[in-house]
Formats: structure tokens, C-alpha cells, sequence
């Protein structure tokens, strides 16, 4: 295996180069090479980088060094792989009692600026996460790594459906980064999760993308609108999906309805891209350049294609936040060695992850905001599960550190509905220890019962 100077410090494999061209140019030009080689030589790369991160941890990260003597390992010596297979996999739950020794007492300087990200996942355990601009360089390069792969033109119009815009429209020039940070795109018209489904359809309508990044659930929702309405978007060329599970009907939907291929990618906030779906075999390859992804059983073994598992993932390049075999509240199905020359592991499917729509009184839909990111700064709630039992009226599940006060249940009803946008009557119900999933094993944060 070729060894090439990284000019980050820390960051042994792949390579992080600044001076000498664009960082994400230099750092997508590994990633063709990585891909194409043997996944031994993948694996030594990993190897390589998690050695370097477990020196700096042992130095700088009191949650590295408990967990390592928890376990019977010695923080001081080399992490191999074989050492970080012998450490528990550690649960949202676990980041969350770490409390500040979650989060290294030092960062690189060169790895800085660093952000915050906080996150449900899809187990309703909320976290927070830091994140330095390295971490950001590798989402930027996965994302165009998936744009190369499917070969999109970044000349054309993109619409996305998110979660987390503060206003209801917002048009943009350019696509913004990665794209923007290699050459010229086409022009990005973004809409928030907040409108419901009858104006993001009369928008999408007036605006003919040629590109749709959504959600499954709300383009569930925007499929049964456009039907009823005898309408469709005749430009698209391809929607892909984010935060949820993409279900094999949601695919044929698109493609009889809409005429065009759906593309998943499967990710999440604490570590950026995990997987992409393949052009050529709709597997999803691990990026296990920057990942190192294990699917376990329930006695923690590795399992084997067409197994369904435990989703475990190792950061090997967040050194302000160690996340080492951090259970991240999926399942997974692995799948076999793909035929089209990419060497990267993969996965066949990605469970667990899927929402429901808000219904209102007036009986408009739309994706429920829920307001998860403020609810540890009135309360202490380790888990929380919302469930709309009426029109106007809905039970919010909880696991908390101790019993609320009333001013604390008051706190989070005004959040809620200041979420929602809407004053539901919000009645709460306590567990123990976890709030039980379904009978096939996924937890959902949002559950409407409303037909």
C-alpha cells in the first residue's frame, strides 16, 4: 500500500491535502483510488487511522480511557482492530450519561474551526455530537462522491424538502457545497418540512425540477396528492431520499407515478454518510474510508450476508467527539461483495428508520417538526416518542432522569406545540427504561393514528 504524507495532523489515511490543490478535489481523488483496491488494503488503511485517533484519545478523551479500562484494554497501546473488537458497543443512552467526558479536552488545532449537532436518530434518544471542519470535508467528499457515482448534471434545477429551514422557501444560484466548491451548478430552490403537502406540491408543480432530495414519508404523501389531483412533476430526472427508510413500494410508486428511478443514501448527524446506494446493483457501499461500519447479532458477532443486525460505527476521524462502536439505533441487513468493481463493503437494506405525518384539524399534512433539539434544555428526557392519537390531541412517551416537575411538563407542552405550529393537547406517559418498539423492531419517534 502507497503511503502519502497527509498534511492534517492526526489524519494518516486517507490523506488530507491543503496546499498544493482543493482539499475536496484532493480527498475525492483517494477516494476513486480506495474504492478500486483490495478490501485488504482497505482494511489496513483503517488500521492505520485508528491507531493514530487512539493515541490521541488516550491523551485527550476521559470517555476513550474509561471505556478502554472497562474493558480490559490498555488505552496506552496501539488500537488495532482486533482491540476495538474486544470494546462493548457503547448506546445513545451511554454518550448521553458521558455527559462533558464525551467530548475531548483537546482538538486539533488544524481540525478546527468545530460545530455542534444534535440529534435523535431514529431510537428518539436525543445527543449531542461535535464535529470539526475534517468531519465536514469527509460529508462534503462522500455527497459528491455520490453525485459522481450517479452522474448527475449539476448544471439543472434541484428542489429539497428539509427539516430544518427557517423559512418556508428559499431559492439559491448554485447547489452550495460540495458542489459549488468544484465548479459551476444549477440553481436550488429549498422548502421546508413546515408547509403542507398541497402548497409543496403547487410549488414543485411551478418550478419542474429536475432533481428531488425528500423525504420518504412526505413524498409518500406528495405521490397521493399529485394522484388525487390528476397532476405530476414531468421534469424530474431523479428523487432521492434521505432520513428514513426507503421501502421497495415507495420505489415502484415513483417509478410508475413519476417515471424516474428513486436513489437512497442512508446517514445520520453524529457521522456523516455511511452508505451509498450503487448505480449498478442498488447495494449501498459503506464509506469505509472514513467509517468503520459492523452490523452485529444479538451476541454481538459480526454477521454474515443476508443477516440482519445491529448498526455499529467507529468515527476514525472525529477527534473532538470519540465515537467508537457507537450504536447508532438502526438495523441492518449485509450484503454481498458488489459486481461493479467497488470494493467497499456494503449493505442490502437499513431498517428502522421511518416516520408518520402530522394530521391537523382542518385535515392538511405535513412532517412533523417536533422540536427534540430543545427538549433537554427544559427537562431531563433521555427518550421521548410522540404519538397523535386524535385530530388535535397527542400522547408524548417519555423516559426521563426523574420524575418532572409540573413547570417542566408546562415547558414541554409549549414546546411541542411551538413546534408544530399548532396547540395540540399534549398528555404525557412515563417508562422506565426504554419505550417499546413495534413488533418488528422499529422505533418510531412520530406515530399518527389518524386515518
Amino acid at each position: 500500500m502507497t503511503t502519502v504524507a497527509s498534511e492534517i495532523s492526526g489524519i494518516l489515511w486517507p490523506p488530507i491535502h491543503q496546499s498544493r490543490q482543493n482539499p475536496l478535489q484532493a480527498l475525492l481523488h483517494h477516494f476513486d483510488r480506495i474504492e478500486q483496491a483490495p478490501l485488504t488494503e482497505i482494511t489496513e488503511g483503517q488500521e492505520r487511522q485508528l491507531g493514530a485517533l487512539g493515541a490521541y484519545l488516550y491523551e485527550f478523551s476521559p470517555l476513550y480511557r474509561q471505556r478502554m479500562f472497562a474493558a480490559g484494554l490498555d488505552p496506552a497501546a496501539p488500537l488495532t482492530l482486533a482491540m476495538l473488537g474486544r470494546l462493548p458497543p457503547m448506546t445513545r443512552r451511554q454518550l448521553q450519561q458521558a455527559g462533558p467526558a464525551q467530548f475531548c479536552s483537546q482538538v486539533p488545532a488544524d481540525h478546527l474551526p468545530m460545530g455542534e449537532t444534535r440529534t435523535s436518530g431514529s431510537s428518539g434518544e436525543p445527543v449531542v455530537v461535535h464535529r470539526t471542519q475534517v468531519n465536514q470535508l469527509f460529508w462534503l467528499a462522500n455527497t459528491m462522491r455520490e453525485h459522481r457515482w450517479w452522474q448527475r448534471d449539476l448544471t439543472a434545477s434541484l428542489a429539497i424538502v428539509r427539516a430544518n429551514l427557517k423559512e418556508p422557501y428559499i431559492r439559491q444560484n448554485s447547489w452550495g457545497p460540495p458542489a459549488s466548491l468544484l465548479g459551476p451548478s444549477g440553481p436550488v430552490h429549498a422548502f421546508s418540512m413546515g408547509l403542507d403537502t398541497a402548497s409543496l406540491a403547487q410549488h414543485l408543480i411551478a418550478i419542474q425540477p429536475h432533481y428531488l432530495l425528500i423525504y420518504p414519508t412526505a413524498l409518500g404523501d406528495l405521490l397521493r396528492h399529485l394522484h388525487e389531483q390528476g397532476s405530476t412533476l414531468s421534469s424530474l430526472r431523479q428523487v432521492r431520499s434521505i432520513g428514513e427508510t426507503l421501502g421497495d413500494e415507495l420505489r415502484r410508486a415513483v417509478r410508475r407515478q413519476l417515471g424516474v428511478e428513486m436513489v437512497d443514501s442512508y446517514s445520520s448527524q453524529e457521522v456523516g454518510v455511511i452508505a451509498i446506494q450503487c448505480p449498478d446493483s442498488g447495494l449501498y457501499h459503506l464509506m469505509a474510508d472514513n467509517l468503520i461500519v459492523e452490523v452485529l447479532d444479538e451476541q454481538g458477532r459480526a454477521c454474515e450476508p443476508g443477516e440482519v443486525g445491529e448498526v455499529v460505527i467507529t468515527d476514525l476521524h472525529n477527534f473532538a467527539t470519540p465515537l467508537l462502536r457507537y450504536a447508532i439505533g438502526d438495523h441492518a441487513e449485509v450484503g454481498s461483495p458488489c459486481s461493479c468493481g467497488r470494493n467497499l463493503p456494503t449493505l442490502r437494506r437499513i431498517l428502522g428508520r421511518s416516520r408518520n405525518m402530522l394530521r391537523y384539524p382542518d385535515g392538511s399534512r405535513r412532517w412533523p417538526r417536533v422540536g427534540f433539539d430543545r427538549y433537554r434544555d427544559v427537562a431531563p428526557v433521555r427518550q421521548y416518542q410522540l404519538i397523535q392519537y386524535a385530530a388535535d390531541a397527542i400522547e408524548m412517551r417519555l423516559v426521563v432522569e426523574r420524575p418532572l416537575l409540573d413547570t417542566e411538563e408546562a415547558a414541554l407542552c409549549r414546546v411541542v406545540q411551538e413546534a408544530l405550529g399548532f396547540p395540540f393537547r399534549l398528555r404525557f406517559r412515563y417508562f422506565d427504561d426504554n419505550i417499546p418498539r413495534s413488533q418488528g423492531g422499529k422505533f418510531e419517534e412520530f406515530i399518527s393514528q389518524c386515518e
